[in-house]
């Protein structure tokens, strides 16, 4: 012990052990750390509370970092309430694998959706293709807003990500998988499949193209079908923005076309259409529909299937179309399809009589188109943004995005959508070609040929036993356009054209 004197007072110093001093050291330190961290969790909680009791007390700030960026995020809506869940006791599982492209699964899910609310069922995120023509990898929730899908139809159906363990082939349970009948009604799925799911727990359908009849349907389920297709099917944000991107640029042009121009390959190959095509380019295309077994039509006469109007346009067919129909050449057409068979030098003509034809590719960086490159579903989403969008739908072949594309239009207000009679077109680009009718006689004929199908309201085509032959219900989800006495009005018995 030490005694020092300080000012005249005797001072008392212990000298303490060195490791003593450094413990101590530490500790003050520990403590310092200890309650800086307190006092900017505390400075946190202020500002916190103040932003939300005096958001201009930061104004300030936020004014600095808007100064900064030049690009301030706009506000984000809160998302709706959820609704309250359906309560009932479900039957069982719906596992489902969709076949097909894009439009064909869309159209697939709205009726698995339905059948599953029938059956009082747990729904199951369905699968999608990824062994068909186009090889897509894409999973649900890479096209879709899985998270929207499942929320937005709580009040109907119990929808799972996935299927429970106990139901997994690691667990030795076995499903019982098949495909139920094509066009088939309530009372099928009621009778046939409903026992099977009693018996089973879980049911896998492994096609999903076509099984829900178009007409003869409850209203309310039909109304589900179309719930599930105008709503709850919502593109995934990555997509949305891109596409309504390209909205944004046709539209800053001016009005424009989407001329859906079906003249692809895997089109060609499977319809068996080769009108305009080289030998060579011929039987490349046969040669790629004997590759693929479930495209089963084989032997095909390619000049026999167009003049029954089974064919899509060729460019050079579009072009004298658009012509005929009083597009002028300063006309802004956006081409809503994949590549081109025979690419620049098939649209070379089209082009010709439309100079301001583009594509995604050619309004887009190949940096932003960069993440959609071989997910060609992703990519006909874009097309398919695009083409709800249009002023004016000009689809070339009937196919599922054109009859999806229809009736989305519709369901807007029956936005114009010129509905080709292509039987009767070909005969009249036949006539035209080989000097038989003059141009005049060809616009005058085209355009009377489609004065009354232009998308207008109108009845669905009701063929007995005949469902491919009728008018899709997805084209023309009539129960979904109008309310009670207003359809009677909208959907005149004139303008029925009930067969059969």
């Amino acid at each position: 012990m030490e005694v020092r004197s300080e000012g005249g007072i005797q001072v008392r110093c212990d000298k303490l052990p060195a490791p003593v001093i450094a413990r101590t050291r530490l500790q003050v330190w520990f403590i310092r750390v200890c309650s800086s961290l307190f006092l900017w969790t505390c400075l946190v909680q202020l500002v916190a509370v103040g932003e939300l009791w005096h958001p201009h007390l930061l104004s300030n700030i936020t004014n600095r970092i808007s100064a900064i960026t030049q690009d301030p995020l706009p506000a984000v809506p809160s998302p709706p309430p959820l609704l309250p869940a359906r309560n009932y006791t479900s039957n069982g599982f719906l596992r489902v694998s969709c076949n097909g492209g894009l439009n064909q699964m869309r159209a697939a899910i709205c009726d698995m959706v339905t059948v599953a609310r029938l059956l009082n069922l747990t729904l199951v995120v369905p699968e999608l293709d990824k062994t068909s023509f186009w090889a897509d990898p894409s999973n649900f929730e890479d096209i879709f807003d899985v998270r929207h899908f499942i929320d937005s139809l709580r009040d109907e159906v119990r929808i799972v990500r996935r299927l429970p363990k106990m139901f997994s082939r690691k667990y030795g349970h076995k499903p019982f998988e098949m495909p139920p009948v094509s066009w088939s009604n309530e009372k099928y799925y009621l009778e046939q499949i409903l026992p099977l799911i009693s018996k089973h727990k879980v049911l896998h359908f492994n096609r999903t193209d076509a099984r829900v009849a178009n007409n003869w349907i409850p209203l309310d389920l039909q109304k589900l079908r179309c719930r599930v297709n105008f709503q709850a099917l919502k593109f995934t944000p990555q997509i949305e923005t891109l596409g309504y991107k390209l909205v944004r640029i046709l539209q800053e042009k001016g009005p424009f076309v989407a001329l859906h121009l079906r003249y692809e390959m895997d089109m060609l190959a499977f319809s068996g259409c080769t009108h305009g095509c080289t030998e060579e380019e011929a039987a490349e295309l046969k040669r790629l529909r004997y590759a693929y077994p479930w495209w089963r039509e084989k032997e095909i006469v390619s000049e026999e299937k167009r003049s029954h109007g089974l064919c899509p346009l060729t460019p050079e067919e579009s072009a004298l179309l658009l012509q005929a129909l009083d597009f002028h050449k300063d006309t802004q057409i956006y081409i809503a399809a994949g590549e081109i068979y025979g690419s620049e030098r098939r649209l070379a003509p089209l082009r010709a009589a439309f100079p301001r034809i583009v594509k995604k590719e050619s309004l887009l960086s190949p940096e932003e188109l960069q993440q959609f490159q071989n997910h060609s579903s992703q990519m006909a989403a874009l097309d398919f943004i695009v083409s709800v969008a249009s002023n004016t739908f000009v689809p070339t072949y009937d196919g599922n995005m054109a009859k999806l594309v229809e009736g989305h239009r519709r369901y807007l207000g029956f936005k114009k959508s010129i509905l080709l009679d292509r039987k009767r077109l070909v005969e009249l680009l036949d006539m035209h070609l080989n000097g038989t009718l003059s141009w005049n006689e060809f616009s005058v004929a085209v355009r009377s040929t489609h004065e009354k199908r232009m998308g207008q309201p109108t009845r669905r085509r009701v063929i007995a036993d005949k469902p491919k032959e009728e008018d899709y219900f997805y084209a023309n989800p009539q129960e979904c356009l109008c309310e009670g006495t207003n359809c009677d009005n909208l959907l005149s018995p004139s303008n029925s054209s009930e067969v059969g």
